[in-house]
């Protein structure tokens, strides 16, 4: 269970990822941000934002269509 859970669903590109980057901005140092997307563009869009960044991909996965995405905050 994340610290924070962002929904964005039925929202596309950018928005995942400017939803998800303000969320990190927010959180402190070592919690847990899970954004759900519907939007299959965050499939390659928020490892990116995670490599860029510096905020490690926890963990990825799929789930009854939607996307989920726990990044750590670095």
């Amino acid at each position: 269970m994340a610290d924070i859970t962002v929904d964005a669903r039925n929202l596309q590109c950018p928005m995942p990822v400017l939803k998800l980057s303000q969320a990190v901005t927010g959180a402190d140092s070592g919690q847990t941000v899970e954004l759900i997307a519907t939007d299959r563009g965050a499939l390659s869009d928020i490892p990116a934002w995670s490599k860029d960044t510096g905020n490690p991909l926890k963990e990825q996965f799929e789930q009854d269509n939607e996307y989920h995405f726990v990044v750590v905050k670095a």
